[in-house]
């Protein structure tokens, strides 16, 4: 009894592992596919985070895109923001998307490529193999896919804030790559003035060349006529021509009335009626003439005054026009300019101190739980299957 009693104890002992591991081994065949499709897929994948993923920097900057004139962007909010509209169709607005899809495109990356060495950058020794930019000499495309992965751009219609966010395995490349997106945006809202600025006047520009054009086209056509008619002032000409007429039929009017008054009182043969009455016709005669030059047939004082006064008309009336594009020309500018855009830099971007990416715990507990609401799916589907079976 005694022997069995000092025995007894020691033989459990040897015998308790052996039974643990057989209670463990059995536990892991029970629950194989819990461990194959929850635990060992979380294991590599925190193991991945934890030892081998390398940290990334986040740089961040906020900005906003403004306008000199009255079309600003105007949070939508409320009803207009459910559904999807804007609450003033504002044409800011419309820049404001165009910065940020600019800043999402192959142009930025190749504007980018040429103030810094992105693929470098994007290719740092400390990179692990699986966030780093796989390819040393990529496509555009691979660069852009690339790319996009790491800098984000978003803008909120609430508060009319674009911000913009640039992850790289350097805190120093992360605040490289968003002062440069910055100084890129900036560079293409003053394209984009300078475009809209062109657009605006090129209209007026060319209603004014129009008119300046028939200026000077009317005041050839006035030099020719005067050439023409070899009269440099037909307006003087005609009023000189008009007196002139005036003062022959006075002077004939009062050879006349002296003639009659000679008539009464000597005989109509003596020598002074005779050269009075020679007198008067000579002046009927040069009235006649000079009344047929201001006003008888083609040639006359008259009709060259009217083509002379018709090229005036129109010349008052190309210079109203002129002076009219003058005046929309000046009004195309100043609107131009009240429309002009301005990025304004509300955070510059910040040179990043911790990591913030990837974010392990939370990479981690999000595919634990959602490995385990796979199971549990599977297991009841299973579950029922085999109960429809029995």
């Amino acid at each position: 009894m005694n022997v069995q009693g000092i025995i007894s104890p020691a033989a459990e002992l040897e015998a308790q592992p052996s039974s643990w591991r057989s209670r463990i081994t059995d536990w892991a065949v029970r629950r194989r596919y819990l461990l194959l499709v929850v635990f060992l897929p979380t294991i590599l994948l925190a193991s991945y985070l934890y030892l081998i993923a390398a940290d990334q920097y986040q740089s961040e900057a906020h900005f906003v895109v403004s306008s000199g004139g009255d079309n600003t962007a105007i949070p939508t909010g409320g009803l207009g923001q459910m559904l999807g509209m804007s609450a003033a169709l504002s044409g800011a607005q419309g820049e404001v998307l165009s910065v940020t899809d600019y800043l999402h495109s192959h142009d930025a990356v190749q504007a980018l490529r040429q103030k810094t060495d992105l693929v470098s950058i994007f290719r740092r020794p400390g990179a692990d193999f699986v966030s780093r930019l796989w390819v040393a000499d990529p496509t555009p495309e691979t660069l852009l896919r690339y790319y996009r992965d790491k800098v984000s751009v978003h803008y909120d219609r609430d508060t009319g804030i674009t911000t913009l966010k640039v992850r790289s395995f350097r805190p120093s490349d992360s605040y490289v790559i968003a002062e440069n997106l910055l100084q890129l945006g900036e560079a293409q809202v003053n394209e984009m003035n300078r475009r809209s600025y062109r657009d605006a006047v090129a209209m007026a520009r060319a209603q004014l060349a129009e008119a300046e054009e028939g200026v000077a086209d009317i005041q050839r056509r006035i030099t020719g006529y005067r050439e023409a008619g070899r009269d440099i002032d037909p307006p003087g000409t005609g009023e000189a021509q008009t007196e002139l007429v005036t003062n022959l039929r006075g002077n004939l009017a009062a050879a006349q009335a002296r003639l009659n008054s000679m008539g009464s009182a000597i005989s109509h043969t003596s020598p002074q009626y005779v050269a009075l009455s020679r007198h008067i016709s000579a002046l009927r005669r040069e009235l006649a003439s000079q009344a047929g030059m201001l006003a008888g047939g083609g040639g006359t004082i008259a009709q060259n005054l009217g083509g002379y006064e018709d090229l005036k008309v129109r010349q008052e009336f190309a210079a109203k026009r002129y002076e009219a594009s003058a005046a929309a020309l000046e009004k195309a500018r100043m609107e131009a300019q009240k429309q002009q855009l301005y990025l304004v830099r509300v955070v510059n971007p910040n040179m990043p101190v911790k990591s913030l990416f990837p974010e392990r715990g939370k990479i981690v507990l999000t595919v634990f739980i959602g490995l385990l609401l796979v199971y549990g799916i599977g297991w009841l589907i299973a579950a029922g299957v085999r109960e429809h079976a029995a």
